[in-house]
């Protein structure tokens, strides 16, 4: 108890040695809030909502970006090409007429619902007057197919595998796809410019 006239003094308590925190996403010091097993600024926090309730949008972004999956619909490890697809897969025909009548039968295989393979096919294939427009819709079917591993089973695309796929739609030598299977080749690690003459490949 202080003597009677003198003044009383407030008794504080020594100040409190602040830590700093940071979010777990950005890294910046923010103001925090417990978010699952992190610590969040409010600004990651709602990216983190954002990408929860809007996947569909989150993996269009990324491709447009990124120009790769995110996210793919499997249940395993991405594959590298189609070799590795189940021997037995789901499927469904659909029977198609063109503007000249000629019947057309396009098959997709599918893979847990997804379009994973394209085939396209005609009565008149022995026809040599379709020859050449068969030969570049199994070129389109092949790429599309390709296309579609990559989006839905995360299938690695690379040059190499276009370049397998257009060489394999090729019926005739000068077609549309041996053309460009000759003059792409050039890109192809490997190769040289030197290895292409007037869009063919030297042996």
């Amino acid at each position: 108890m202080l003597p009677a006239g003198e003044p009383s003094e407030t008794l504080r308590s020594p100040p409190l040695t602040e830590t700093k925190k940071y979010c777990s996403l950005c890294g910046q010091q923010k103001k925090l809030r417990q978010t699952g097993d992190r610590q969040l600024c409010a600004t990651c926090k709602a990216i983190i909502g954002y990408v929860k309730n809007h996947p569909e949008e989150i993996r269009k972004a990324w491709c447009e970006i990124h120009d790769e999956p995110i996210l793919p619909r499997t249940t395993g490890q991405p594959i590298k090409d189609e070799g590795e697809l189940p021997d037995v897969l789901d499927g469904k025909r659909y029977r198609t007429v063109d503007r000249e009548d000629n019947k057309w039968y396009l098959s997709i295989s599918e893979v847990e619902g997804n379009p994973v393979e394209v085939f396209a096919s005609t009565a008149f294939d022995r026809d040599n007057e379709l020859q050449s427009r068969i030969s570049n819709l199994t070129t389109i079917t092949r790429l599309i197919s390709l296309m579609l591993r990559h989006i839905f089973l995360g299938e690695r695309l690379t040059l190499e595998k276009c370049l397998k796929q257009i060489k394999r739609s090729s019926r005739q030598r000068d077609d549309l796809p041996d053309m460009l299977y000759g003059v792409l080749s050039r890109y192809s690690t490997g190769k040289s410019d030197t290895d292409v003459k007037d869009g063919q490949t030297t042996p």
